[in-house]
């Protein structure tokens, strides 16, 4: 029989004594308060922090998309189901006009293939080799900022003269350093949870304002500037 895991590094009251179910919900109400309480302040730390720059990328998002760009997003793991959500989010919102964007994690046989053959830090560049030009967007997703895939694929985007564009975690890593990356929204926390929960929201910001331009001046002319509306 496999050896049973603690679970104490999420919940400790769970593997502890506790033979009172009332005293037992009371903790799990009092977790999960303290963890929303932790996520909204990051997540309004982080849009205090950066909330310019994701007005000004969404900005130039929206130029590119009204030049017929689409936009392309990534990440492994966790991150890549969060890039799937963001190009859905663009493609198929539930208001708004949509627009042409897809997780290049989302075909599996894509991704396997490239994987078995040419190697995993190459499945994302050589779709952006593939499928993009000039005016597409760029975006990946990383908890730590630091995947070589992510990064091989950004140096190839922005040989292409895609708009490129990074969400990171902890202290952003090799997101926050290279030059292939024309912006970089870095998530200050070391928990991975809070990081993709403020991901979303900064997502949900840059979607936003993308949508915002192209309504105000039409999909010929986009604003110089928009308004940063930072209320969660």
């Amino acid at each position: 029989m496999a050896e049973t895991q603690s679970t104490n590094f999420l919940y400790p009251f769970i593997d502890a004594e506790e033979n009172d179910s009332t005293a037992l919900l009371v903790d799990l109400a009092s977790s999960a308060r303290s963890k929303a309480a932790e996520s909204a302040h990051l997540q309004q730390a982080s849009m205090d922090e950066c909330g310019d720059v994701v007005c000004e990328a969404g900005r130039q998002m929206a130029a590119r998309f009204a030049q017929g760009g689409r936009l392309y997003t990534f990440g492994n793991g966790g991150s890549s189901t969060d890039a799937a959500t963001l190009a859905s989010l663009f493609s198929r919102p539930v208001l708004g006009r949509p627009l042409t964007a897809w997780s290049l994690a989302a075909d599996v046989s894509v991704v396997t293939a490239l994987g078995n053959d040419v190697g995993f830090d190459l499945i994302f560049s050589r779709q952006i080799i593939a499928h993009s030009k000039e005016r597409d967007i760029a975006i990946a997703m990383s908890t730590s900022g630091n995947s070589d895939d992510l990064m091989t694929a950004f140096t190839e985007a922005k040989k292409r003269g895609l708009l490129t564009i990074g969400f990171a975690g902890h202290d952003g890593g090799m997101m926050a350093s290279t030059d292939d990356l024309d912006f970089c929204f870095t998530v200050r926390s070391q928990s991975i949870h809070r990081i993709q929960e403020s991901h979303a929201i900064i997502g949900y910001r840059l979607w936003s304002v993308v949508q915002d331009c192209m309504a105000e001046k039409g999909p010929g002319r986009i604003p110089a500037r928009v308004t940063d509306d930072r209320s969660i």
